[in-house]
């Protein structure tokens, strides 16, 4: 993810040497630029993925969200920091864009400040696009689900954000807000279906 944002940002040229380790690093700019088994993705985890990987905290790992877990701790262990200025934007479409974010990331050399930074960053971004698109469409209620809303900086950050401005949180309670709830609603609506 990390050498995805670097291709993105015309900086293909930094990921042989920031990923000298990897297999296939030399030519993933190439694969990048055709588009070889690259399918794009909008995921929030993999923009943790992307962030870790940029500061060099996880370039591979060997579990999912073990970039993610890792990059909450350096961030809870260096402390609040405020969001970067102008690091998203918000499109006439809805569509969020955190790629100024990753490319201050991309240059950080305090890793813990970045993970912080990052943080404080993505749910400034996040309460923003929430906002925008709530008042666009007149909604009060707002779910945070996916396995992201396991981070608890991000998910009590957001939460304080869009409370501030009015919005209802829903949160998980009793089942994890990622794909252990998921596979429950899941299960739900498929034993709904055969009842009718």
């Amino acid at each position: 993810m990390a050498a995805a944002v670097l291709h993105r940002l015309d900086r293909a040229d930094e990921i042989p040497v920031r990923f000298a380790g990897q297999p296939l690093a030399i030519d993933l700019g190439k694969v990048l630029d055709k588009g070889i088994n690259c399918p794009p993705t909008s995921s929030a985890g993999r923009w943790f993925d992307a962030a870790a990987g940029l500061l060099g905290i996880r370039p591979v790992m060997a579990f999912e969200g073990q970039a993610a877990m890792i990059l909450e701790g350096l961030a809870a262990a260096h402390g609040e920091e405020a969001p970067l200025a102008a690091a998203w934007r918000v499109d006439k479409d809805g569509g969020l864009d955190i790629m100024p974010l990753l490319a201050a990331i991309a240059d950080a050399t305090d890793v813990g400040t970045a993970a912080a930074r990052f943080h404080a960053t993505l749910a400034a971004a996040l309460a923003d696009w929430v906002v925008t698109a709530a008042r666009r469409h007149n909604i009060a209620h707002v779910a945070l689900g996916g396995g992201c809303f396991l981070n608890a900086i991000l998910a009590s950050s957001l939460r304080v954000r869009l409370e501030t401005v009015g919005l209802t949180v829903l949160e998980a309670r009793q089942l994890p807000p990622n794909d252990g709830g998921l596979s429950l609603g899941q299960a739900w609506v498929a034993i709904s279906s055969l009842e009718n």
